[in-house]
């Protein structure tokens, strides 16, 4: 599953270039009985089969490099990941996801070795694993020299709280939809302004919710300076 996925692409480079490692373990090389199980049916009575600790448990414990790698169990459960998270993430040397299943994993993996939960949002997967891809593509972008030009990432949505402002190329006029004349003012100061002004009025109508904490953290910071 893994294999396809980032056999292309930035994540393909940065692989070649040594940028980056990716290592894939099979839970069942971890498991204890002969049937390799990783699962067995809740406790109490429940739908559905759950992830086992000890292969968890033992498999983590293989494979982390020191006691300061974080482990990250996703879950439709966990912390939302942003772009806050994933810069975080690309400062660590090694990082470890275990990619929940089935109807879940035991809690002591969440209480006793998980760091913290994450959730790529809020639904339903087969598997961790999509969310993981998600993550490790997310996490790459922030690792020097993987992007070429890092202000690409700077000037993402999201990294100054807001979405990205609109982009235009050409052809000018394209079937009567023309660009806006602003781009081609060679006012630089004008240009920004109206990006500015593009970037908060898209994240305003798409995500409110972003527009309202951006305005919340600038009041405060004018209490701040007062």
């Amino acid at each position: 599953m893994f294999g396809s996925v980032f056999s292309g692409g930035i994540v393909r480079k940065a692989l070649e270039k040594d940028l980056l490692e990716i290592h894939v373990h099979n839970l069942r090389d971890f498991s204890s009985d002969k049937h390799r199980q990783v699962d067995d049916r809740p406790f109490g009575g429940c739908q559905g089969m759950v992830f086992k600790p000890e292969p968890i448990f033992k498999a983590v414990e293989k494979v982390r490099e020191n006691e300061d790698t974080p482990v990250y169990l996703l879950s439709p459960q966990g912390k939302q990941f942003n772009s806050a998270i994933a810069e975080n993430l690309a400062q660590f040397s090694q990082i470890i996801l275990i990619c929940g299943r089935y109807e879940g994993v035991d809690e002591r993996v969440l209480e006793h070795l998980a760091t913290e939960e994450i959730s790529i949002g809020d639904y339903i997967l087969t598997g961790g694993e999509p969310a993981a891809w998600v993550i490790v593509d997310a996490v790459s972008r922030y690792i020097p020299h993987v992007v070429g030009k890092r202000e690409s990432v700077e000037e993402d949505s999201f990294q100054r709280g807001v979405f990205d402002h609109p982009h235009y190329t050409r052809p000018r006029n394209f079937r009567g939809m023309k660009v806006p004349e602003v781009l081609f003012s060679g006012d630089h100061k004008r240009i920004e302004a109206w990006r500015r002004i593009k970037a908060l009025e898209k994240t305003r109508a798409i995500r409110p919710d972003l527009f309202n904490d951006l305005n919340s953290e600038k009041r405060g910071n004018n209490d701040e300076s007062d």
